[in-house]
């Protein structure tokens, strides 16, 4: 679904991808890893043709992202969910308009018959919210606003979903819920999703390929139980580092 080939970025002369390489299959869960400031997020904005590559190529189901005109962006963008590190939910809007937002929109600017309130309290169904429309961000925990994020990134039904951080700020409870939420969407729509991420115990929970990136590039990209017996030391390091942050968590 995605290929990305040698890209390259830079901002003010320091270079933060430097040469990254990394198909990622259809319908899978690829997790990008590595710590922060390595480059997860910039990575994920040229994927969906934020910012553009200094050199390189993305190319997203056959064409390539950064030859594309603003216009066609817009529409190409359509194909993505999003969910953002903080859900970045709109405070004035309750839950059903916050996910009903993107399709109001695209209806506004493409008109046709669609029952919007049918589709967001299915899509409210889908991340255990339902009956829940009618709440204010400011009334929701930390994993609800992440599950109404989620219905909102759903709510086009695109073919791609990408997921910022999902498990920041969450307990390790509340994690594990939201990890079990990504497996779930991806069992029920068979989607192609790309998690950036720091958490490794939750990388190794959801996803079909591990992708981590070191000083620019993609140094390991293979299976979780691969991943686990690799023999990178940078790769070692990181999941000692992992493994002693969670059990920090779970003597405390």
């Amino acid at each position: 679904m995605i290929e990305i080939e040698n890209l390259y970025k830079s901002f003010n002369g320091r270079p933060v991808l430097r040469g990254v390489d990394l198909h990622v299959p259809t319908g899978k869960i690829t997790v990008i890893i590595g710590p922060s400031g390595c480059g997860k997020t910039v990575l994920l904005r040229n994927v969906i043709g934020l910012i553009s590559p200094d050199r390189g190529r993305v190319i997203v189901d056959g064409v390539d992202v950064a030859g594309m005109k603003p216009k066609e962006l817009s529409a190409f963008r359509s194909r993505f969910g999003m969910l953002f590190q903080s859900a970045a939910l709109f405070d004035s809007m309750s839950v059903f308009e916050n996910v009903a937002f993107p399709l109001v929109e695209s209806l506004r600017k493409h008109p046709r018959p669609v029952d919007v309130e049918r589709v967001v309290e299915e899509k409210l169904a889908l991340v255990g919210l339902s009956g829940e429309g009618g709440k204010m961000p400011g009334e929701l925990s930390g994993g609800m606003r992440k599950r109404v994020g989620l219905a909102r990134a759903i709510v086009l039904e695109p073919s791609i979903i990408l997921y910022d951080e999902p498990t920041t700020g969450l307990d390790p409870v509340m994690a594990q819920s939201i990890d079990n939420l990504i497996l779930s969407m991806q069992r029920r729509l068979s989607i192609t999703s790309v998690v950036i991420s720091h958490d490794i115990d939750s990388a190794l929970r959801v996803a079909d390929q591990i992708a981590m990136i070191h000083d620019g590039q993609i140094i390991e990209c293979t299976s979780p139980d691969k991943f686990l017996r690799s023999t990178n030391p940078i790769v070692h390091r990181f999941l000692e580092a992992g493994t002693e942050g969670l059990r920090g968590e779970r003597e405390g």
